[in-house]
């Protein structure tokens, strides 16, 4: 279909200093959990960005000198000249679509803890270093200002060489920039004190790069439009200051806010385009372009925030990774095929844990060099199989339109009326609505593939199975939460788990109304305990969560989400107890137990909700797995995320008929 002419205007090239972005869509610097360590992995997916039609396409953080040190979270780094060729494939694979590269120079300050380097932190003055970490920030004199001035400049230089087309000076972001720009700085020399002197180093930085590469390559400058303040009032005076005074200096200011856990809030609690009405006034006190983002997964909202110059170029990270083909997909007028970001930020775990970046909506995210897989693209089948799929949750989803995609004949039976499985009773709880579109966006494209048919109501036995003669089977029949407790905390049943007043979330999301006051235990420690419990108080019942951890929903910290949602549980009035189990489940209410001292309490509960592990499914699958082609995906083969089961859904129609590499099955980098 032809492009929308609606549209037009987000394809319109757009100046940027000395560069010419082709169009409005630009993929802001946003981390892999790749970093240094994995140049090939980030080449190639930084590449297929620019084949989906990023205009531009920026690296995540890039540390310029052993001082800024983020390990374990892999960062990019310019330290020395060994590092052009490395970041110079990411350039190479972004300019064979056509694109701009950018990289973003790092200096973490206070933001690094420099484990690996061991070199002391820098900061404005002597402050805690990393998170909770027992080191402290040598604090900066006019030498080591002067070296830093010299390492961004030799790092612009390295990108310069390497062949990116814009380069940041980082000033946002809780490092080392912004420590100087913050009230907080109260030094007394130039460098500190009043707004003009904490804006000094900036202004610096900002010229020093622009005479250094200015002729070649533009100078962005990534800046908080806030320094602080709840989410719909943050305080906006000071940086409005800075800005008006250094506003024509870069060629590009790329805006974003204090408060990362609002930047990168999840959808349980921060809409799309959430930004925009701290920021909107950017554009009144520069004439150089903006460049913001806010989550957009809607056309229509890029093009709200284009034509009310709001911003000139439309950011994007969490976006781009759902579906790197964004661009591509409005262009030719296929905006309902554009896979949705759900906003589960399962995608900032990688950089958290250290490990290579994944996502829920896009099982290929971080799999393009070392597995070769694309997000659009997928080997037609290798024979005339048919494949039976038993289950519809988002597994059994992901392998269908997968399978489909590849040629296969494929039925799926689904025991429910509606397809989706967890997916979609999920979403029924608070704040989850948008996860929805993982079951949406698979059913609109198996609604465009005539070799792939569905049965809901449609439960099926061993039997069947055989009587139906598919030549493959795969279980897709998901897991079912313990109602025993046994779990992290408990390896063996709780005494008392057989009382009727125990439930499960499957309970709760199957529409099993409790009696209250209520108990929750979550040793499971993802989101589903809070988001139940928030369900529940908001059903007005009395809920007392109790949990192992010494905070709510702990894992969540890799989200980016968990202090939110511990304000949340606090603000609703629900009791919590943490580092506590439950030692026992009495008629009436729980023995609680402190994980530290022993000393246990009685807690009333008429009803006992237990989130601890699950159980697979997978009874279909033992007694066939000796007499045909049978395989286990998603929570059937091992429970985990709703994203480890897309994984293993694509995972397992992507390998059919294939083959896979005996031992380490997929390239390693050396």
């Amino acid at each position: 279909m032809p492009r929308d002419p609606r549209f037009d205007i987000l394809f319109e090239p757009v100046s940027i200093g000395p560069v010419m972005a082709p169009n409005r869509f630009y993929q802001v610097p946003h981390c892999t959990g790749m970093g240094y360590r994995r140049p090939q992995s980030l080449a190639a997916l930084r590449g297929v960005k620019a084949e989906g039609g990023w205009g531009t396409v920026c690296t995540e953080y890039c540390s310029i000198h052993p001082s800024s040190d983020d390990e374990p979270f892999p960062s990019a780094s310019l330290w020395d000249d060994h590092d052009v060729s490395a970041l110079a494939m990411t350039v190479d694979r972004v300019h064979e679509h056509g694109a701009l590269a950018g990289v973003e120079l790092w200096h973490g300050g206070a933001g690094s803890k420099n484990f690996y380097s061991r070199e002391a932190p820098l900061g404005p003055s002597s402050i805690p270093a990393g998170v909770r970490d027992p080191v402290q920030t040598k604090a900066m004199d006019k030498r080591d200002i002067r070296n830093l001035k010299q390492w961004h400049l030799e790092a612009a230089i390295r990108a310069e060489q390497a062949g990116f087309d814009i380069i940041y000076v980082y000033a946002a972001h809780w490092y080392l920039i912004l420590q100087f720009l913050l009230p907080s700085n109260q030094r007394t020399d130039e460098y500190g004190g009043s707004v003009e002197n904490r804006a000094r180093l900036l202004k610096e930085l900002i010229i020093e790069t622009k005479e250094a590469v200015g002729d070649t390559c533009a100078v962005a400058v990534r800046f908080s439009a806030s320094i602080g303040g709840p989410d719909h009032d943050q305080d906006t005076a000071e940086p409005r200051e800075m800005i008006e005074l250094l506003g024509e200096l870069p060629d590009l200011w790329d805006i974003t806010v204090r408060d990362y856990t609002y930047e990168m809030g999840s959808s349980r609690f921060v809409p799309e385009a959430a930004l925009e009405e701290t920021m909107s006034w950017v554009k009144s006190v520069t004439t150089k372009p903006v460049v913001s983002f806010g989550r957009f997964t809607s056309p229509d909202t890029m093009l709200r925030l284009v034509r009310q110059g709001v911003i000139d170029l439309v950011g994007s990270a969490r976006p781009s990774i759902a579906d790197p083909f964004i661009p591509q997909k409005i262009d030719e007028g296929r905006e309902d095929e554009i896979r949705e970001c759900i906003g589960c930020n399962i995608c900032y775990t990688g950089d958290q844990t250290g490990t290579p970046i994944r996502c829920t909506q896009n099982p290929t995210m971080g799999e393009e060099w070392r597995k070769g897989w694309h997000p659009e693209h997928i080997p037609t089948k290798g024979s005339d199989s048919s494949v039976l799929i038993v289950g519809g949750g988002p597994s059994g989803l992901e392998a269908a339109v997968a399978l489909g995609k590849r040629g296969y004949a494929v039925t799926l039976a689904e025991a429910r009326r509606e397809l989706g499985g967890r997916v979609t009773l999920e979403s029924e709880l608070p704040g989850l609505r948008q996860w929805e579109r993982v079951r949406d966006w698979r059913l609109n494209q198996i609604s465009k593939l005539s070799n792939v048919e569905y049965y809901l109501e449609s439960v099926v036995d061993r039997e069947q199975i055989l009587e139906f003669a598919a030549v493959r089977v795969v279980v897709a029949t998901g897991a079912r939460w313990r109602r025993d407790g046994t779990g992290r905390w408990h390896d063996q049943e709780i005494p008392g788990w057989q009382t009727p007043s125990v439930m499960t979330p499957d309970d709760v999301l199957g529409g099993v109304v409790p009696d209250g006051p209520v108990v929750i235990y979550d040793d499971d420690h993802y989101y589903i305990g809070g988001v139940i419990a928030e369900k529940l108080r908001g059903d007005g019942l009395e809920v007392t969560l109790v949990t192992p951890a010494n905070e709510v929903s702990t894992w969540t910290t890799h989200t980016e989400e968990q202090h939110r949602i511990q304000e949340r549980i606090l603000n609703l009035g629900i009791h919590l107890k943490t580092g506590t189990s439950l030692s026992e489940i009495q008629s009436g209410g729980v023995i609680a137990e402190c994980i530290y001292t022993g000393r246990t309490e009685e807690l009333p509960a008429s009803t006992v909700v237990l989130v601890t592990s699950r159980v697979p499914q997978d009874d279909l699958y033992s007694s066939l797995r000796d007499e045909i082609d049978i395989e286990r995906i998603g929570d059937c083969l091992a429970p985990g995320t709703i994203a480890t089961a897309v994984y293993s859904g694509h995972k397992y129609a992507r390998e059919m008929d294939a083959v896979v590499p005996v031992g380490v099955p997929f390239l390693r980098e050396r």
